[in-house]
């Protein structure tokens, strides 16, 4: 009788090691993948003498964004997306006497346009650390209104392959030489932009971001019920 009951419990033991250890793997599977962040969620990127709720930096503050991430601004063509790592350009939101290498025209503001019609632009993070975003448009008014914010890119899992090795000397967007073979891709999207289909993304309807990926849990779940059912059949 001992010598069962001493058998029953070393099987326990071993099982539960297995158990605890395909838990771990099938977590492993579950890293978070790149995401894709909606710019204020379902208000849009506007001022707010357009859109008096919109507060772009408590938006900010309430994610956490990494390398390879994704800003989708869903905006139209009376406002403007500009990029910086220069805060005195960001200060001032004016980007009339940034360098090229630290600011960056996504997308201009067509104020000559009789009427409006709305964009959605794809804006990668590059680069570790402080990034800041406004519209410049209308000498400034619609970045003083509200139409800007700050992010700290962190590391993450860094780069995915589709972003890596970002040439120096690639024209921004507002360069003369943007559209030639050497320059960065077109980064108007619609607004149902997916993320590159390398990174899986789940869209989460609250919180405007991409998801994770939850194959590892999956597979590791089945193999644990596997184990199970052949322990107990023994």
């Amino acid at each position: 009788m001992g010598q069962s009951s001493g058998y029953y419990t070393s099987s326990a033991v071993q099982l539960f090691t297995i158990v605890s250890c395909l838990l771990v793997l099938s977590s492993a599977g579950s890293v978070a993948a790149y995401k894709n962040y909606t710019v204020g969620d379902s208000l849009g990127w506007f001022d707010t003498l357009e859109k008096p709720g919109v507060n772009y930096q408590k938006w900010a503050d309430s994610n956490n964004f990494s390398l390879g991430d994704f800003l989708i601004f869903n905006t139209d063509n009376n406002h403007s997306i500009i990029q910086t790592y220069n805060f005195t350009t960001y200060k001032l939101c004016d980007y009339d006497d940034a360098l090229q290498n630290d600011t960056i025209q996504w997308s201009a503001a067509d104020p000559s346009s009789t009427a409006s019609h709305p964009i959605s632009v794809a804006v990668p993070l590059l680069k570790e650390g402080m990034t800041y975003f406004f519209s410049s448009d209308y000498d400034g008014e619609q970045c003083n209104n509200g139409q800007r914010f700050k992010v700290n890119v962190t590391h993450g899992q860094g780069l995915p392959k589709s972003l890596q090795d970002p040439s120096d000397d690639a024209p921004a967007p507002n360069s003369p030489d943007f559209g030639s073979d050497d320059s960065a891709p077109e980064t108007i999207v619609p607004a149902n932009f997916n993320h590159p289909i390398e990174e899986d993304s789940d869209k989460d309807a609250a919180s405007g971001s991409g998801s994770i990926s939850f194959d590892g849990k999956f597979s590791g779940f089945f193999m644990l019920l596997q184990i199970v059912y052949i322990f107990f059949k023994l």
